[in-house]
């Protein structure tokens, strides 16, 4: 009975990570015309690295004082955020949103190739394969074949966007090289060097202090930074010890669905047939990736553990 709960805890954790990151592209949209990207990327992950620090201090935690601990930090903050980031950013000044929601969701299909050529662990379960590729099928169901159209055109900026998921499949694969560290604690030390990287180079591109955001502008960045970043990384990283690599990345399914939802709600927009046909595709996609005897779990981290 206590697995079983911990189980629906843990997914329920997986929807609430999809709700917040689905969710920061609404934040984005209302930011980023008042603040520029990189400035906008740093206000986020500077925000979130205090808040961070914050929830390290009320629980008496504190920052790794191993250096082989910040070097691999600094690896997945790469992976994480700072190089995933700037694909992404670099890659959708180019590229429709729709089909980029489509390339960006492909992390989970990068955490099957990328585990099976390191041989991270054992071979992976046929579901969970189909549960990949049902997923992303679902996705493209949900924003339209449509998106697709424009497959092929501007193939560098679309390349950029594909290595932004590969990056994130990377990190969901690499972050269990932290799983000896609180999630709080890796979430922090992850901040910490995204904001090291990306705050100077604010200042050197964009020259925030020129800028002059109105008060809607700055409300949509502070949830950006705390909700969107500070406590889903908070959730990201838990997710990574106990429903593992493969499970933590199929909430990039979940996203596109997060977008109809919120856009049903407060758009006053309607679902179609086909989105309705993709949300279930994604959903089942989900649920047999996180299936009993989920591929990539770490032994060292059962259910529930933090």
């Amino acid at each position: 009975m206590k697995a079983m709960t911990d189980h629906k805890l843990e997914y329920g954790l997986l929807g609430l990570l999809a709700l917040l990151w689905g969710s920061s592209y609404l934040f984005i949209g209302l930011a980023v015309d008042e603040i520029p990207p990189v400035t906008l990327v740093a206000v986020r992950v500077s925000g979130a690295a205090c808040f961070l620090l914050i929830v390290l201090f009320l629980r008496g935690l504190r920052l790794p004082r191993d250096r082989r601990d910040w070097a691999r930090l600094l690896l997945q903050s790469f992976f994480n955020s700072i190089g995933a980031w700037l694909l992404l950013v670099w890659g959708q000044q180019y590229v429709d949103s729709a089909l980029a929601s489509v390339l960006n969701s492909t992390s989970p299909i990068f955490v099957v190739l990328i585990g099976s050529m390191l041989a991270l662990s054992d071979r992976p379960a046929i579901r969970k394969i189909l549960g990949a590729a049902l997923g992303l099928a679902g996705v493209a169901l949900i924003v339209g074949f449509g998106a697709l159209n424009g497959l092929g055109e501007q193939v560098w900026a679309q390349l950029a966007i594909l290595g932004g998921a590969a990056l994130y499949g990377c990190a969901a694969l690499y972050g269990r090289r932290l799983s000896h560290l609180p999630s709080a604690v890796s979430a922090a030390g992850v901040m910490i060097w995204a904001t090291i990287a990306l705050v100077p180079a604010s200042l050197i591109l964009e020259r925030p202090w020129t800028l002059s955001p109105s008060l809607g502008a700055m409300a949509a960045a502070g949830f950006l930074s705390i909700g969107c970043t500070g406590v889903a990384l908070l959730i990201y990283y838990r997710l990574v010890h106990t429903l593992g690599p493969l499970g933590v990345a199929s909430q990039a399914y979940l996203r596109a669905g997060v977008g109809v939802v919120l856009g049903m709600l407060f758009l006053g927009e309607t679902i179609t047939a086909e989105q309705g046909i993709g949300l279930a595709a994604a959903l089942i996609g989900v649920m047999l990736i996180n299936s009993r005897g989920n591929w990539f779990r770490s032994k060292r981290a059962p259910i529930g553990s933090d």
